[in-house]
């Protein structure tokens, strides 16, 4: 069987329609378009620059607590500040009501106390340097010194 050589047809598109269609598409977008106000984009008016204050009230330094410890976990030192106090919780408690009248009193001062104790120390030692500073039983009633206690962050 012969094959017939057969003359081969280019294909052609007809541009115009298709050109007319994109037209029609660019014009819908165009008029359906609607521009938006970009966010965070407000219309604030600001007070005028006032001058800066004499004095910022900070809160008050807190009294820091350093509990030193011995390799087995004995209570060897107790610092408050840079007063090196011994091992009286007693001692402690006193130092630290005497630093609080200074500042208004337990019930008008806010101080707060830091504790920094010795990884190796014993937990019965921080428990009483917690009872030290949050008070006293006199007379069977409850004298509050501080409320506000708080771990210092550990070193590596």
């Amino acid at each position: 069987m012969k094959r017939k050589l057969s003359s081969h047809k280019k294909a052609e598109l007809n541009m115009t329609s298709m050109i007319d269609v994109v037209f029609l598409l660019l014009i819908f977008f165009v008029m359906t378009f609607k521009i938006v106000v970009p966010e965070g984009d407000f219309n604030i008016k600001m007070p005028p620059v006032s001058q800066p204050r004499e004095t910022i009230d900070l809160p008050p330094e807190p009294l820091r607590v350093r509990l030193s410890a011995s390799p087995n976990g004995r209570l060897t030192t107790i610092s408050l500040g840079d007063r090196v106090l011994g091992t009286s919780f007693t001692e402690l408690r006193k130092r630290v009501l005497v630093l609080i009248q200074q500042r208004g009193g337990p019930d008008k001062a806010s101080v707060e106390v830091e504790l920094a104790p010795d990884d190796q120390l014993r937990y019965e030692y921080v428990i009483e340097a917690i009872t030290a500073v949050t008070g006293e039983v006199k007379d069977g009633q409850i004298y509050k010194i501080c409320d506000k206690i708080k771990f210092a962050p550990r070193h590596k």
